[in-house]
């Protein structure tokens, strides 16, 4: 069994955080705030009808924009109070309980590699740090061949970004690019957040 993520671990101390996670978000929706810079990051690395992994998803609002936009989606998060939340919200992609630690898509009939896979939201700060190579390399292999793998998550979480790409290198990914934004703004060694492409190797 693997180490419960830091998600798991705050939600059980605190039964009401799910429910105030998913209500932040839905009244930030409901008065009109720009809550789809990540998908729109997305949409641009793919072609039209693209599949995505939204890794992490949480109540689904990134995996809801990319599913407007015409992908096909799936979504996968630990907490199934949030998955509950991205069903009603976001009615059209496909939402699973799933550890990120044990993902096997093809246990719930999703054999087919991903275009691109997003874990957004602090995703990887939120991971239990024993699992974090394990993490990589699962979603390294739901990646199709061409496909990649973006991750997005803040400064200051217990996970510093040197480790993060020493780990990334451990579980057999490569850096294609590293951005301090979702609106492409340069990343360097002052960045307060990180936002990286990676992909498998070239054969």
């Amino acid at each position: 069994m693997v180490e419960q993520s830091k998600w798991v671990v705050k939600t059980l101390e605190d039964p009401n955080h799910s429910n105030w996670y998913i209500e932040r978000f839905r009244t930030k929706a409901a008065a009109g705030e720009d809550l789809a810079g990540e998908a729109r990051f997305v949409n641009a690395l793919v072609p039209p009808a693209a599949r995505i992994l939204d890794a992490g998803c949480g109540p689904g609002r990134v995996g809801g924009a990319l599913f407007e936009f015409g992908h096909e989606v799936v979504g996968v998060d630990v907490d199934p109070v949030l998955i509950a939340a991205a069903e009603e919200d976001y009615p059209g992609p496909r939402w699973i309980v799933g550890d990120l630690a044990e993902l096997d898509l093809a246990q719930h009939g999703e054999a087919e590699n991903f275009d691109v896979i997003l874990g957004a939201g602090n995703v990887m700060a939120f991971l239990a740090p024993s699992t974090r190579q394990e993490v990589l390399a699962r979603l390294r292999d739901h990646l199709s061949r061409q496909g990649r793998l973006v991750l997005g998550f803040g400064a200051g979480r217990d996970y510093p970004f040197d480790d993060f790409f020493e780990d990334v290198s451990v579980a057999g990914l490569v850096v294609d690019l590293k951005l301090a934004t979702w609106d492409l703004r340069p990343f360097d060694d002052q960045s307060e957040f990180l936002v990286a492409v990676l992909r498998r190797p070239n054969p």
